[in-house]
Parts: structure tokens; sequence; C-alpha cells
């Protein structure tokens, strides 16, 4: 029996003839010890807002209530979920707030004045560039000053891996660089497919992300994108090659930089990735001669 009165997640869905649809990406965890588990890892619930992306038949919805979040506000773009979302609802008063539309158009900042988790099974098929977005977001006037207090949420391994990889490491990419920049991040744990309905295909991890106070050294955040756009887009290439596309002599920037020009992207640290956009920034705003 679920620790709530409402009835079990198969019920559920049996009840409102729900099933998961490919096109969105969906995927239920039916386990409410897996979904506390999951409530758990994101920290202290009971002082803030939570937000959950695509909760579908509200399986984590629920672990966040019954794991004692003060507010939950789900944004979920399939109707056929909101009846069962308005049972949980019902069930938990002035604690549950809905949002029906497409997390891709909705910021988090929209959805509530105050601080905020984020904690979510997020789609597949969208959850990379949802994850993107909110650090980008995140940027007011080339000022960083995030307003949410943590992201806890579940990705393919693969791309858990690439988010929290460190410099030199296999995994370590753009998305690293992007998440490292102004964030920390740690895998928690992998969550099996076999615990879903359906099973993916592949297995899925717990990436916990912390906002930093200051990003890890200066850079204007477009020319930070479009520098570490540049050097992974040909991450094959070498640095004084892959860099011509938005400098117009990257061996000069990077002779400043103090960085090899036979390097590659892999290579760098972040913090090098933020001199090469301050001095290309510095470059490309002298006038012509």
């Amino acid at each position: 029996m679920p620790d709530d009165a409402l009835p079990p997640l198969r019920e559920v869905i049996a009840t409102h003839n729900l099933r998961a649809e490919r096109k969105f990406g969906q995927n239920f965890i039916l386990d409410l010890n897996l979904t506390q588990r999951i409530a758990r890892a994101g920290g202290s619930l009971s002082d803030c807002t939570v937000i959950e992306i695509g909760p579908g038949p509200g399986g984590l919805t629920r672990g966040l209530l019954m794991s004692g979040a003060r507010k939950v506000i789900v944004i979920e773009a399939d109707t056929r979920f909101l009846p069962a979302l308005e049972d949980i609802k019902t069930a938990y008063p002035d604690r549950l707030g809905i949002v029906q539309g497409d997390a891709l158009q909705i910021s988090p900042d929209a959805v509530t004045p105050e601080p905020y988790r984020i904690i979510s099974n997020l789609p597949y098929n969208i959850a990379t560039p949802l994850f993107t977005g909110w650090l980008e977001n995140s940027w007011r006037d080339g000022v960083w000053a995030p307003r949410f207090l943590s992201m806890t949420l579940m990705f393919q391994k693969e791309v858990a891996q690439r988010i929290a990889a460190a410099p030199g490491t296999d995994h370590f990419g753009r998305l690293s660089v992007l998440t490292g920049w102004v964030t920390q991040a740690r895998i928690l744990f992998d969550v099996d497919r076999q615990v879903f309905v359906p099973p993916p295909n592949v297995t899925s991890s717990i990436v916990h992300v912390e906002p930093r106070a200051q990003p890890l050294a200066p850079a204007d955040p477009r020319v930070f994108s479009q520098v570490t756009a540049a050097a992974f887009g040909q991450r094959r290439k070498m640095l004084r090659a892959s860099l011509k596309k938005i400098c117009a002599s990257p061996s000069a920037v990077l002779g400043d930089a103090q960085i090899a020009e036979t390097k590659r992207a892999e290579q760098l640290e972040i913090e090098e990735f933020c001199t090469l956009a301050r001095l290309i920034d510095e470059q490309n705003r002298q006038p012509e001669q």
C-alpha cells in the first residue's frame, strides 16, 4: 500500500486509461519508494517551492508531497494526465499547483515568485534543451543571477555523465563546460531501466546541480556560448582551426591566452574557455584597420 490515501499508481493508470507516449518521451516510475528517494535527494523541501516537469500520472509528484514538500508546481503538456493530477491536488489541499503547457515555453521563474528547487524525471526527448535553457535564463543583463536553489534531475546516463564530467575525462564536452562554469553537478545514483513502464532502452541517472555564487571565471555568456560551440562543434580539430568561425586571428588569441594552438577543446580547463571568450570579445570589438 502507498503511504498516502491515494490508489496505487497502476490502478490510477488503469482508471484513467493512461499509457506512455513515445512522442512525449514518457516512461512512468510506479515505485513510490523510489520516487521518495529521488525527492529526498533534492534536499530540504519544507521551506521552498518545488517545480516538477512532466509529472505524468504523478508518481514523483506524490513522492515529493509524501516527503514533506511545502508546495509543488507541476508543468504538464499532456492533458490526458490532468484528471489524475487533480486527484492528487484534492488529496493534498493547497500544496499542489498544476500548470498545463509546454515546459520548453514556460520558464520556472514565471510560475513562482519564490526561490525554488526543480526535481523532475525529465522527458528524455527534451531533457537537454530544458536544462541548458534554465541555465541560460539565469543570466540577467550579463549577470549570473539564478533563482533556483538546486536541480535534481533524471537524464539518460550518457547525458548525465556529460553534464557532470570534469575537464580531461572521457565524457567532458560542451555540456560539461556550460554546466561546470556556473554550477556544481554530481551524479547521485543510477536508475535501472526495469523500474519504468515501459522500460526505456537505456539506464538513467539522477544528477544534482547547485548554482555557484559566481561563475568560475568572468566572461560574457553570449561569447562564452559561441566559443564553446565553435570549439566543440569540430572537436577533432585543433583550436587554431575550430575558432576561425568566430574570430579573425585565432593564433593571436591563443597566444595571448597562453594556450597551445594544437590543443583541442576537450583538453582545456573551463577557466581557459573564459579567457578565450574575453580575448575574442576584445578582438572582435576592435575597429578594423
